[in-house]
């Protein structure tokens, strides 16, 4: 029988251990993110939408030509927690970047502005904003007929828009602003 012994300094011992921790929480941060399903990141919140130029700057910015004034001012109620009715539309404010979740029981304000450069040429294009104390949280392009809804983003020139049946929470737009309008989202 053979017998090895081996006298291992205290300091290698302890940078052994650190060294296992840190590949330990590398492996943990890896299986976190890769559990969360690759959410988008909620970057795309953007603040300083507290007044009418700033919303429709931010509009026209992403490509949009749209009304100086909103057609439609609601004040919504996001519910306390979004059921399987609203997982579409949630998919939609993700690929944008936004995440209603984080908003669930706020109040927030909801702008619908007209479009008038839709690529398909349809003079019925509503760009849609949800604003919650200044920042913005949310939006889409829509038919005023719901017949499709799609993110924030100017199609190219030659796409079609996006065929979504709309699963976005819209209350038939009102022809003047009605700041004292309260609805669920």
């Amino acid at each position: 029988m053979l017998i090895v012994t081996a006298r291992i300094p205290r300091r290698r011992l302890m940078a052994g251990g650190v060294s296992v921790l840190c590949c330990c929480l590398v492996l943990v941060v890896a299986l976190v993110l890769s559990l969360n399903g690759g959410a988008v990141p909620t970057s795309a919140s953007v603040s300083g939408m507290e007044d009418n130029s700033a919303r429709v700057t931010y509009l026209q910015q992403r490509g949009w030509t749209v009304g100086d004034q909103a057609v439609s001012t609601q004040e919504l109620l996001i519910p306390d927690t979004l059921d399987e009715s609203y997982d579409s539309y949630q998919t939609l404010q993700r690929q944008q970047g936004f995440d209603l979740e984080n908003y669930c029981g706020q109040r927030v304000q909801r702008y619908v502005y007209p479009v008038s450069n839709h690529p398909t040429g349809r003079s019925d294009v509503q760009a849609v904003l949800l604003v919650c104390d200044g920042t913005l949280i949310g939006g889409h392009i829509q038919a005023a007929d719901g017949s499709f809804v799609s993110t924030l983003d100017f199609p190219a020139a030659s796409a079609a828009p996006s065929a979504t049946p709309s699963p976005a929470p819209s209350a038939a737009p009102s022809p003047a602003p009605s700041p004292a309008a309260s609805a669920t989202i």
